[in-house]
């Protein structure tokens, strides 16, 4: 009888924990790629949480059944006024809200369209009652309930279809259905596109019609390029101005067609403006951080002004998630005795996300495992997982009425600048955007001094300079009620600004904005704490683009006389660079 062979070294399993674990996140970025970057498993656990708790709640549901029969009354009764020629106490039995423009035409008043939009709205509002305010429900289980079933009332709303929109029915009638074959032609369009990627040229290229102020890059890393702006007037402020974009889109929201330019009215104001332009990541940039992001963009950026302009002090600025970056770096200057901050201008940027709007569903263990893995893969999260989450969001208008837009009544928009620059998204790192995803969206741990840089925790109240922060109405990414918690977490005098407008549209308003309006807030450090609904129902608006006030609240911090403008560093290339063009 022979002995059993021995199993040599070389003929052990291949596959160790580490192996398994490979195997895991390979199935994992294939499921988050067919779902779109969404978990299955997140809507499954709140849906869980709102179900049981709801089957253990006879009253609530006792509520919700009343306040529906009595909808359905009081629909009733109108309905049978409006076929009597009147209306019912001349109100509508349920009122949309302010910014749903799906019904504001009159013919959604006439019998059988009244029926249709008010029976709609009522279920939306039955919906509002019955997914929230059920006690022992996890909160965020709640919003993301509530939040999917109204993504899908949305999508069976009596606007996206022909035969229960009045507006569709006319316009097809009108042109004997020409309008539905000019809408089939643009969804063949749009449909070739997305499967082939044979997009068509773009009607806004940087450095051609937007991005044009004239400048020079003075300055690159692997990451960054830095944008000096040639100066137009004969004396300048004295203080440089730098700006930190969000590294999601291109720099250029803020240096779009000359009219709409943020950066092209400072040079015309007499600043000297420098701006980073983010390199659009690669596979092999997967191992850049949070960090790497503030040492090789903000202060790298800082070092070169410096060098290039002689100035002691610098005036910041941050957009959205650019100011988020720039609070860190302001931060940890101060901690670390670095004093070359003379003012921070934050633009819609957040340091608390404890209110971070409908963007904060998709940020929770789960669903931030499985952006992981998708990243993890490829080296970077692609431009189309944040395209899709931010339609997402904002369904009602850039995914139902996009639709009855286009292929319904036919029509195109012209391309704007601001339009095509929403398009012209980047990619992000899988280590940085892990931690800021981590770090600031699920743990909170900015605001709350759990925030490392440079190998130490950074506390925003150490942040003593000035700061002008700018939250916009009706922001749906860093809602204003986040964005005014800057004036008690800062460590400084803070100038707050509520403007008109939403994300990007509230900041992009030039002066001479016909329907630009805001209100202005100065809290100074050891004042009492207004609450933001408080300041904002006690303070009037004025008419206005908030860029004029913030020029004269710029002038005066860093004082000084003005002086001839600094020398242009040396030259890299003409604006607007290389990395913005970087798809």
């Amino acid at each position: 009888m022979t002995a059993p062979a021995k199993i040599r070294p070389e003929a052990e399993p291949a596959l160790d924990e580490a192996g398994f674990r490979r195997f895991d996140r390979m199935v994992h970025a294939l499921m988050g790629k067919a779902e779109g970057g969404l978990s299955p498993v997140s809507l499954w656990l709140a849906w869980a949480d709102w179900a049981s708790h709801m089957a253990m709640s006879p009253g609530k549901q006792a509520e919700v059944g009343f306040n529906a029969m009595a909808r359905a009354q009081k629909l009733a009764a109108e309905v049978q006024c409006q076929l009597k020629g009147g209306r019912l106490d001349g109100e509508a039995c349920v009122e949309p809200i302010k910014s749903d423009r799906r019904f504001a035409s009159p013919d959604w008043l006439t019998f059988p369209y009244s029926l249709y939009a008010q029976g709609f709205l009522a279920t939306q509002a039955w919906w509002q009652e019955t997914a929230t305010g059920l006690s022992g429900v996890e909160k965020k289980h709640e919003q993301l309930v509530e939040f999917y079933g109204r993504q899908m009332l949305d999508m069976l709303s009596p606007s996206n279809f022909l035969a229960t929109n009045p507006a569709l029915i006319a316009r097809t009638q009108e042109e004997g259905g020409q309008n539905l074959v000019r809408g089939w032609k643009h969804m063949a369009e749009d449909m070739r596109h997305a499967l082939f990627h044979d997009e068509e040229a773009p009607a806004f290229t940087p450095g051609e019609n937007v991005a044009v102020t004239d400048g020079k890059v003075v300055f690159r890393n692997r990451l960054i390029e830095l944008i000096q702006y040639t100066p137009v007037t004969d004396k300048v402020h004295p203080v440089p101005l730098m700006i930190v974009p969000a590294w999601i889109m291109k720099y250029y929201i803020l240096d779009l067609t000359p009219p709409e330019s943020l950066i092209g009215w400072l040079v015309e104001q007499g600043f000297t403006v420098f701006c980073i332009s983010w390199k659009n990541p690669e596979e092999n940039d997967r191992d850049l951080g949070f960090d790497d992001y503030r040492e090789l963009g903000v202060m790298a950026a800082l070092d070169a002004i410096g060098k290039i302009t002689g100035a002691p002090k610098v005036h910041g600025l941050g957009y959205c998630l650019g100011g988020t970056l720039l609070s860190v770096a302001a931060a940890a200057m101060a901690r670390d005795g670095d004093d070359r901050l003379a003012s921070l201008t934050m633009l819609a940027a957040q340091v608390d996300f404890t209110e971070a709007g409908e963007l904060s569903l998709f940020t929770n263990e789960d669903q931030l495992a499985l952006l992981e893995d998708m990243m993890w893969q490829e080296g970077f999260l692609d431009k189309s997982a944040m395209a899709g989450t931010f339609s997402m969001l904002k369904s009602k208008d850039l995914v139902w009425s996009k639709m009855v837009h286009d292929y319904m009544l036919g029509e195109r928009d012209a391309a704007s600048a601001l339009g095509a620059w929403s398009q012209d998204a980047t990619r992000m790192p899988y280590k940085m955007h892990s931690e800021y995803l981590r770090h600031l969206f699920l743990n909170n741990d900015l605001a709350d001094g759990r925030m490392e840089a440079g190998g130490a925790h950074v506390m925003l109240r150490d942040v003593r300079c000035p700061v002008f922060a700018v939250a916009t109405e009706n922001d749906h990414i860093a809602p204003w009620h986040s964005v005014f918690k800057l004036t008690w977490l800062m460590g400084g005098e803070v100038s707050f600004a509520l403007v008109s407008g939403g994300h990007n549209t509230g900041i992009v308003a030039p002066p001479g904005s016909p329907r630009a309006k805001y209100r202005l807030l100065t809290h100074v450090h050891g004042q009492p704490h207004p609450g933001p609904e408080d300041w904002a129902g006690a303070v009037e608006k004025v008419a206005g683009s908030w860029w004029g006030a913030w020029g004269e609240w710029l002038r005066a911090k860093g004082g000084g006389e003005e002086i001839t403008p600094p020398a242009l560093g040396k030259s890299l290339g003409a604006a607007p660079g290389r990395y913005v063009l970087g798809r």
